[in-house]
């Protein structure tokens, strides 16, 4: 093969291997007191398709006036130009590192400015201009004047403009910034994160005047001696020179007038901590400049395999977290980045991984001010290579070396004064390397005070944690005991085993769940090596979008025409893309709550145990309050002594003298405990509530029965007490007098959830529809009056399979209005066993539209299933049908309300009563389980004209399958005999 001799090779400089051209040296975010000009808003805006676009940019004289506009920050594919893409692992271009396809959608961005009166005065006073976020190349002029280029799309970059400025300027002073900004470059190859790809200019631009003698970048080292309770500060000041600058350090609170680089031991410091986030003012000031701190005191340290903060063990209750906004991709308002972090704390979230590259500055503020670990992660990952054997992956050449340490110093530079941040995480899912091992050491020279963090090189030479993604609970078993499989290395087995460890990420939020949290949590609080973990992940990635029937939806991947896309997975997380808590929210702040309810027996009966599962904090700040319910009414209430108990303490909680002298109830009767806080914090008001438990006194009262009715047959119907049956079907007809439009059918399938669709997990999903459980046809065998019960005898089964399932349905009546239903249930497998468990087991009804309300004895408000439903409490609930739905991002089961022991659903001619023997679980919705299936968006689920009644004795667990494990064995519905019944009323 003949090759074109070097020169004759085009590289475009957007293709170098590391092409910023200009750059300062990357520093800390701060807040000075020294001029500054925002360039948000609107900007005149062309963009095309090719990277050779026109070379008229940069003039200053251009005429724009022709061209769009465009709001930065912001997301062009956002703003009619383009169309979102997403991928989760599959480059969407040809992979030729670090070369980019021609067809390379560029953003030419324009706008003036001037600067305002005084900006640049004083001698040696520079101008710097900031971008905080570009997607994923580009290059900024200045008056005509090129001032520098850049990749790193999450990443901030500076560029000196001062001799620009001097040189150019129009009139009335104006000032033209044009930026053009390509969509693939040689950084995307660094940057296959699992999100949209969207580019722009999405974060702030903003011109700094710099003045001389001014600490360019400050590094606040502040640490905590928990054995003495004294701080030590260091702040270090760095002139435009690189070298020290001088410059006092102020902490009035504390006393501090010292120079900058200066070591002050303090006495009486308050730490900081995720439970208890104590900031201290400071000024650092030098000439022409005072730029502000919030500095927290706190030593990180792994001790003997613990991970600690202030000699303290810790519990990472964590969620990984993109930046989304349904609107506008990653460009975040304030009060979205405000609302993450209540959320996070309202749901007793305590930490954060900043999943898969460095924030909003601002965000890292918020995590310093209420309170949360943080996991800093570097703009890196390089997943789609995995496909491809890895060849070629930039983490071992040598040609990337530096694109990988400019990442991790711009990273670590900016974000280096939060005292939020825990640990430094080298990037995601990049494999492994000599470029990784580079990032690390570095690391640990600039900054040794807090541990470093990569989970894709599970051999671990070079990082300070062992963290794995999405490890089975066997697997966490065994590393909770540092019995985890041997490496072939004798010296790194022995060196990880030694190590902390943290499920980076687990507990895929996609869709209905995740399940399994329960199992998790107990076997992080197990050992004190593992530090716990992160769910995968905190918001869908839902774009709103209207369809093409005008319905407003949030769409996912293959919504926009992708080539190539990952569908809906990107749509999971714990929030839905308006940031409503979705019932996987509620369960993991139930488990991982840090004030602990549970039942423990005692010769005097049940009683909770309180248990605080804070690290730092005793519960002083908790308030308890106590509840009785007879059959779900509330009789008494009152407020109970919070015990004094510090971190990882426990007591058991005595009745209240008040409960004890209740008349005994006539019917089932629950004790519940709530804690709130006790006064307002920083993230919420005072009462709000962190957890509830629960404990039952007495059981249920006996089920009323009255003499048997014997069953009347009447032409073609069987007449039963207040019930109506077909006499050749075994249909029920109406129910006093209410229409029965079908059913009671065996129910046996569920609309898939995207765990069942198991997309990197156990994939039922294909496994039951090759089973045929989706097109289920049942034939009534017989239909007999015998004694005094009506008998009906079905087989349901699928087309093209002999496989099926028996059901023997026997109806009675008796005179106290009860229409009893029992089920023999049995499949019948002539060729052997299924193969698979079932995905429910119950009846299902097809009611009148009316019906609008139900009201259930149970557990409540939300939703739950065989492993989720942690949130929901014993008591009784009201909700209209609409409200009983769950709109996930992609329609799917949802809705189940579990334990029920009665249900009524009412509407305005009346309606029925449901009672479980003893229990039953309910789902009612406006349209069938085939059309909740079918539906690819919410909008598509229309009013069918019925109530479809769902009534189950079981359904399979969640799991985690759609990235993770699927639901544990005692989760699964198995197909095997089992009988079960429950009782119908009509209601006047």
């Amino acid at each position: 093969m003949t090759h074109a001799p070097d020169d004759a090779v085009r590289t475009r400089w957007f293709e170098e291997h590391a092409p910023s051209r200009g750059a300062l040296p990357a520093r800390a975010w701060t807040r000075t007191d020294a001029p500054a000009v925002p360039l948000d808003g609107r900007w005149r805006f062309r963009c095309a398709e090719r990277a050779d676009t026109p070379a008229d940019l940069a003039d200053p004289a251009l005429d724009d006036s022709t061209w769009g506009s465009i709001t930065v920050p912001g997301h062009w594919q956002l703003q009619g130009w383009g169309a979102p893409a997403y991928t989760n692992v599959v480059y969407p271009f040809p992979v030729e590192p670090p070369h980019v396809p021609d067809e390379n959608p560029t953003g030419d961005h324009r706008r003036t400015f001037t600067l305002p009166a005084g900006f640049l005065d004083g001698a040696g006073t520079r101008a710097v201009l900031r971008f905080d976020g570009v997607d994923s190349a580009f290059t900024a002029w200045v008056d005509g004047v090129e001032v520098g280029r850049s990749v790193g799309s999450r990443l901030a970059v500076e560029f000196d403009v001062t001799a620009a400025l001097a040189a150019g300027g129009g009139a009335a002073g104006e000032h033209v910034l044009a930026v053009r900004v390509h969509q693939w470059s040689s950084g995307s190859y660094l940057e296959d994160q699992d999100m949209w790809w969207l580019s722009g200019i999405f974060r702030d631009v903003t011109l700094l005047a710099r003045p001389a003698g001014a600490a360019e970048d400050v590094f606040a080292r502040a640490d905590y001696d928990a054995a003495t309770g004294r701080g030590l500060l260091r702040v270090e000041a760095t002139g435009a020179d690189g070298g020290p600058v001088a410059a006092r350090v102020l902490l009035p609170e504390l006393g501090v007038d010292a120079a900058a680089g200066e070591e002050v031991e303090l006495d009486g410091v308050q730490p900081w901590s995720a439970e208890a986030p104590r900031l201290y003012d400071a000024e650092v000031v030098a000439a022409g400049e005072r730029t502000r701190l919030r500095v927290g005191f706190r030593r990180v340290e792994i001790v003997d395999g613990v991970f600690t903060v202030n000699a303290r063990p810790v519990k990472l209750r964590g969620v990984n977290r993109h930046e989304f906004s349904p609107d506008t991709g990653r460009t975040l308002s304030e009060e979205e980045m405000l609302a993450d972090v209540l959320l996070m704390k309202r749901h007793n979230v305590n930490a954060v991984r900043t999943s898969h590259y460095p924030p909003h500055p601002r965000f890292l503020e918020l995590c310093d001010e209420h309170g949360l670990w943080v996991v800093l992660e570097c703009d890196l990952e390089t997943h789609g290579f995995v496909d491809l054997g890895w060849r070629g992956n930039p983490s071992d050449d040598p040609a990337w070396r530096e694109a990988y340490l400019d990442r991790v110093r711009r990273t670590v530079e900016r974000d280096k004064n939060h005292p939020s941040i825990v640990l430094w995480s080298l990037g995601n899912e990049s494999g492994t390397g000599q470029n990784l091992r580079a990032m690390s050491a570095w690391l640990k020279d600039r900054d040794p005070s807090r541990p470093v963090h990569y989970e894709h090189d599970w051999d671990s030479p070079y990082v300070d944690v062992y963290s794995r993604m999405y490890a089975s609970h066997e697997e966490v078993a065994a590393i909770a005991q540092r019995a985890e499989e041997q490496l072939a290395d004798a010296d790194l087995d022995t060196r990880r085993r030694a190590m902390p460890f943290v499920q980076c990420e687990y507990a895929h939020a996609m869709g209905n769940g995740p399940g399994g949290l329960v199992e998790y949590q107990e076997l992080f609080e197990s050992s004190d090596r593992c530090m716990g973990g992160f769910v995968w992940e905190w918001i869908d990635h839902g774009l709103r979008q209207r369809d093409a029937a005008g319905r407003e939806r949030f769409a996912y991947g293959g919504d926009f025409g992708e080539e190539l896309h990952d569908g809906n997975f990107v749509a999971d997380g714990l929030v839905l893309p308006d940031r409503t808590p979705s019932p996987g929210l509620l369960d993991y702040a139930a488990v991982v709550s840090q004030v602990r309810f549970t039942v423990e027996g005692t010769p005097a009966g049940d009683l909770l145990r309180l248990t605080n599962r804070y690290d730092v904090v005793d519960l002083s700040h908790v308030a308890l309050t106590w509840s009785v319910q007879d059959e779900g009414e509330q009789v008494a209430a009152g407020a109970l002594r919070t015990p004094e108990l510090g971190p990882r303490e426990s007591a058991l909680l005595e009745l209240p003298e008040e409960v004890l002298a209740l008349a005994p109830a006539a019917g089932e009767r629950w004790f519940t405990v709530t804690a709130a806080l006790a006064a307002g914090t920083s993230w919420a008001p005072a009462g709000h509530v962190l957890s509830t438990g629960q404990v039952r006194l007495s059981p249920p009262a006996p089920a009323a029965r009255g003499a048997a009715v014997a069953p009347v047959r009447r032409g073609a119907d069987v007449l039963l007490g207040a019930a109506v049956l077909d006499a050749r079907t075994g249909a029920l007809r109406s129910l006093g007098g209410l229409a029965v439009q079908e059913g009671p059918v065996l129910d046996l399938w569920r609309a898939p959830t995207d765990n069942d669709a198991g997309l990197h997990g156990e994939a039922l999903e294909r496994t039951w529809r090759r089973l045929g459980l989706d097109r289920l046809r049942t034939r009534t065998a017989s239909a007999v009056v015998s004694g005094e019960e009506f008998v009906v005898t079905t087989r349901t089964a699928a087309a093209g399979t002999d496989t099926g399932f028996v059901a023997v349905l026997r109806w009675s009546a008796d005179t106290t209005g009860a229409v009893r239903l029992a089920v023999e249930f049995a499949p019948d497998l002539p060729g052997g066993p299924l193969g698979a468990p079932l995905p429910r087991l119950g009846v299902r009804l097809r009611l009148p539209h009316g019906l609008r309300e139900v009201t259930w004895f149970g557990r409540g408000p939300g939703e739950a299933y065989a492993d989720t439903g942690v949130a929901t409490r014993v008591g009784r609930f009201t909700a209209t049908v609409e409200e009983l739905q769950t709109p996930y991002v992609r329609p799917q089961e949802n809705g189940r309300r579990a334990d029920v022991r009665w249900a009524e659903l009412r509407g305005p001619a009346g309606g029925l009563r449901v009672e479980g023997e003893p229990v039953v679980a309910l789902s009612a919705r406006r349209w069938s389980t085939a059309e909740l299936d079918a539906a690819a968006h919410t909008p598509e689920l229309a009013d069918s004209g019925s109530v479809h009644l769902h009534l189950d004795v079981a359904q399979h667990g969640i799991g985690t399958g759609s990235c993770g494990p699927g639901a544990l064995p005692q989760h699964r519905l198995e197909a095997a005999p089992r009988t079960f019944s429950l009782v119908l009323r009509p209601l006047g």
